[in-house]
């Protein structure tokens, strides 16, 4: 899901060759009818309104990741630090890379090693996350099946 954008990116730069056009434009109707709500309706797409509409969709999944990274930092409290740093550390990579995907204003502002570098971070940030629920599935914190502990209050 997340490399979608990147690989649209990386072939719309590569040049407005026809084949190559038609390659984006068929990947993005496929992410369209996958994802989007109206299921995507087949409607052709010129190549400006094509790289706008990634580069939308690369700031909306960078968003989103943003927010659900957020959620799993505090979800984490109490872990090994060692998967905290991980967990914080994605969080940081996806702040990165949604600023550089929010800055852009055509597939020119991002230069190539902008988007080979962030193939290589997204992949780092799945290897992390895959870790963290290998740990959950043989470490469930007790405080995550029964809640938090409170006293009791006494009737008199």
């Amino acid at each position: 899901l997340c490399d979608l954008p990147l690989q649209q990116i990386e072939v719309f730069k590569q040049g407005f060759n026809q084949k190559l056009q038609e390659k984006l434009h068929q990947m993005w109707l496929d992410w369209s009818r996958k994802f989007s709500e109206e299921g995507g309706d087949g409607r052709s797409t010129e190549p400006e309104e094509m790289e706008s509409l990634a580069l939308l969709m690369a700031c909306r999944i960078t968003q989103q990741l943003q927010i659900t990274c957020c959620k799993i930092v505090s979800a984490v409290r109490g872990l090994p630090s060692s998967l905290q740093d991980k967990v914080k550390q994605s969080l940081s990579t996806i702040e990165e890379l949604h600023a550089a995907f929010s800055a852009a204003n055509s597939f020119q502002d991002l230069s190539s090693s902008v988007l080979t570098q962030s193939r290589r971070k997204l992949a780092l940030i799945q290897e992390y996350m895959e870790e963290l629920l290998d740990y959950l599935k043989n470490n469930t914190p007790l405080s995550w099946l029964v809640g938090p502990f409170s006293p009791r209050e006494e009737v008199v």
